[in-house]
């Protein structure tokens, strides 16, 4: 062992690299997230409330299992931000639906829970920073601001897709606008990185939230009509397929330079 090596691995981040990769990721499971949720909680009608109570002990389980973790694992990780975005989905049609808090309103409790998650983190551990996280109360607050933006985002989808008269395609221009907008600060501007992630981390959930809507609805409804169970099974595919070529060439690349 190599002197420093022990101190170096204990301090390896355990969330994956902020890159072009990642970002595809995430909108492939957060659509995974709106069609999975959905097909829990309509398609098999187990209900929202119900469908919640199982995601949330569902990551709860993994959750546990990234937080024990030493190091960073590309499958638990991404299966911990599918959880996230699932349970996202329940969580957010039971505040609009079953709860009938409206689309509206619901965006703005959840907004309002995001930034209270952000201000706390902040004011405890001093940066909101996601370049390295290696455990502790940074990987906690990480964790807990994923899942409530990830809720945001199912909320703010909805709600711009059937409350605001856009529709799914044209929502999905609007916030792809967005996106685009981001990433052109992040290359042209000195606006803080971290900001500019978090910012890009809620549009991507109502993205892959209207995306799902897009695949899954009927024509009648404004979407294609593949339906919840094939748009799930394609878009899983997409992401284990991306995991897999992704963190294989890292790890080919690692091995070749050492």
């Amino acid at each position: 062992m190599k002197p420093g090596t022990q101190t170096a691995t204990s301090t390896l981040s355990k969330v994956a690299e902020v890159t072009l990769a990642f970002w595809v990721m995430k909108i492939a499971a957060t659509t995974v997230g709106e069609t999975g949720g959905d097909m829990i909680s309509m398609t098999m009608q187990v209900g929202y409330v119900l469908s919640t109570i199982i995601l949330l002990a569902i990551f709860g389980v993994v959750l546990t299992l990234q937080l024990r973790a030493k190091k960073f694992h590309p499958w638990l990780y991404w299966l911990v931000v599918l959880a996230t975005s699932t349970a996202g989905t329940t969580i957010s049609d039971m505040l609009d639906r079953t709860f009938e808090l409206g689309y509206a309103l619901g965006s703005g409790l959840i907004a309002s829970c995001l930034v209270a998650v952000l201000i706390v983190w902040k004011r405890t551990t001093g940066s909101l920073s996601v370049d390295h996280i290696s455990g502790g109360r940074d990987e906690a607050f990480y964790w807990a601001a994923i899942l409530v933006s990830n809720t945001l985002g199912t909320a703010l989808g909805d709600f711009l897709a059937d409350s605001s008269g856009l529709g799914f395609l044209w929502s999905n221009v609007l916030i792809s606008s967005g996106l685009i907008a981001i990433a052109l600060a992040f290359f042209l501007t000195k606006i803080s990185r971290t900001a500019l992630f978090w910012a890009a981390f809620v549009l991507t959930r109502p993205f892959g939230a209207t995306m799902g809507d897009l695949l899954t609805k009927s024509p009648d409804h404004g979407g294609m009509g593949i339906g919840t169970v094939g748009s799930s099974a394609v878009l899983l595919a997409v992401l284990a397929g991306m995991i897999a070529v992704t963190y294989r060439a890292k790890a080919t690349g690692s091995a070749i330079n050492n």
